[in-house]
């Protein structure tokens, strides 16, 4: 564990034209937690835990993310909905007024890396306008020692002020008064008009996964990961809500990280960060144990609902779904140190299919593991978003087409060259509805996935005969251990044909209609990883 002690060092922002501030550096999480407390900016849960809230905001704003469009950017990155460009001058012009918001308030700065492996470390500071929004950073970033702080130097900038909303967007070439922008040739990340402390981790994780790839051949991935007693690493790709974080969690295996990592040239996997941060929706010690344990303080529990006596309500999402809580890796008991590890034997896709489709867990060919990929799948249900009243089908390319600036097959070619060099398993695993579609079918029991994913990493999958789908010609075993045979078979658990296979044809031709945009990039083997349409 670092030392939490704070630093005598002072610093001066004066060198980015914040004047006149009081600047709180490197203070320890304690001081921080006091701060926001002392400020009417939190509250403690029963057991000290800070809770906050994170105001108009509750998650990341994608529509207002922006990267600066120049010399270094304009060839490489892929512009359109996901990527969307501002011009240097609206961005400067931005920094500045920020960089005057800023002038004459008290602020926190703050030190610290990512990349846990040495090679590939990463520098960067951190100017919050509020005391929790740098307690999450000390939480999400690497810590340094405090002999490393003696003569830091960031790679990157980060500024972080809530409070400030621009004037008039569209003369600042941007969609509202918030904004997340970022820019490569200056290394500044720029988070204004919104508290959600997400954008300052996804912004950092945006900036590599462009500066890997393309300098440094690491391959960028959304997983997470974790190492086995015999360092067989596993590696977890998934969007929200699809387990990436509960099934990293497993307490006979050390956790890497929980949602950042790369893959390097030299075949070891390593974390981007050292902390976590977990959904806490419908939380139970009992299905997430290292996670509820995690919340403690030190943490930082977004947007969640507690009654007076300062118990939290895990099942009210009156505020939001997407509850959240931060907090350094070590409050996980089993964790790898230092945060990486050999190359992966297995890799799980996870997706949450809430059309009750896909079985719970099917082998995948080359071909088809870059296919579903690029695809990056999962299903939006009921509630979770304004509108929506039935499941919807989700993409994002990648598992991670918000952070992704490269085109979606510049990293599905790493990723399809680097499995096959290593010889990794591919598995795709469905987390969500089994026996029909939402609001019929159930979510898969956990104990069941687990018990999946333990046999896949234990090799008790590999001499088992297996179907494969009519529709979606993934592998699927005919056995598995401590899972029922019946459950393995998405169709046998409707006990309706018939409307079986008029939702897998729906959910096919999902895939197919979302695909378009990519075949022209994608070669025979990939395409071949495409559903059949009955």
């Amino acid at each position: 564990m670092v030392d939490n002690t704070q630093t005598s060092k002072t610093i001066s922002l004066d060198k980015y034209g914040i004047k006149n501030a009081t600047v709180n550096y490197q203070l320890t999480s304690e001081q921080l937690h006091e701060a926001t407390i002392q400020k009417g900016m939190g509250k403690e849960t029963k057991n000290g835990t800070l809770a906050i809230n994170t105001g108009k905001f509750t998650g990341r704003s994608p529509q207002d993310r922006f990267l600066v469009k120049d010399d270094y950017t304009a060839d490489k990155v892929w512009w359109g909905d996901i990527n969307k460009p501002v011009s240097p001058e609206n961005f400067d012009r931005l920094q500045n007024n920020i960089v005057a918001y800023l002038s004459g308030k008290e602020l926190y700065a703050r030190d610290g890396y990512v990349c846990a492996d040495p090679k590939y470390k990463m520098n960067v500071r951190t100017i919050t306008e509020y005391p929790w929004s740098n307690m999450f950073v000390y939480n999400m970033f690497l810590r340094l020692e405090e002999a490393e702080l003696e003569n830091f130097e960031e790679e990157w900038l980060v500024l972080c002020a809530p409070g400030y909303e621009c004037p008039d967007p569209e003369a600042y070439g941007i969609r509202q008064g918030n904004f997340s922008i970022l820019n490569f040739t200056k290394k500044v990340a720029l988070v204004g008009g919104s508290a959600y402390t997400g954008e300052m981790k996804k912004g950092i994780f945006s900036a590599l996964n462009m500066i890997l790839p393309t300098d440094k051949n690491v391959l960028p991935m959304h997983c997470s990961a974790n190492v086995g007693e015999d360092g067989d690493t596993a590696i977890f790709f998934g969007l929200s809500g699809t387990g990436k974080t509960t099934l990293s969690a497993d307490p006979k295996r050390k956790l890497i990280g929980d949602d950042e990592h790369g893959w390097t040239a030299e075949n070891t996997i390593f974390n981007f960060e050292g902390g976590c941060y977990a959904k806490v929706i419908d939380l139970t010690e009992e299905k997430e144990p290292d996670i509820f344990r995690a919340i403690k303080p030190g943490a930082i529990l977004e947007n969640v609902i507690f009654n007076e006596d300062g118990d939290v309500d895990y099942m009210d999402s009156s505020i939001t779904q997407n509850t959240r809580v931060s907090y350094p890796i070590y409050h996980i008991d089993n964790i790898q140190q230092p945060s990486y590890a050999g190359q992966p034997k297995n890799i799980f896709f996870l997706t949450a299919d809430a059309f009750g489709v896909l079985p719970p867990i099917s082998k995948l060919t080359p071909g088809q593991a870059a296919y579903h990929f690029i695809s990056g799948y999962t299903a939006k249900v009921a509630g979770t978003e304004a509108g929506i009243d039935e499941p919807l089908p989700s993409f994002s390319a990648c598992f991670g087409a918000p952070f992704m600036p490269l085109h979606p097959t510049k990293y599905a070619e790493m990723l399809s060259r680097k499995m096959q060099e290593a010889g990794v398993n591919v598995w795709l695993v469905n987390t969500g509805w089994t026996g029909g579609p939402y609001g019929v079918g159930s979510r898969m029991k956990l104990k069941y996935t687990r018990a999946m994913i333990t046999a896949a990493m234990n090799g008790d999958l590999d001499n088992v005969d297996y179907r494969n789908h009519s529709v979606f010609k993934v592998a699927i075993p005919n056995e598995c251990p401590n899972v029922p045979s019946e459950v393995l078979s998405p169709k046998t658990t409707w006990g309706d044909d018939e409307g079986y296979y008029n939702m897998a044809d729906k959910l096919a031709n999902s895939f197919i209609d979302n695909f378009k945009q990519f075949e022209e990039y994608a070669n025979d083997e990939i395409m071949a990883g495409a559903p059949n349409i009955r």
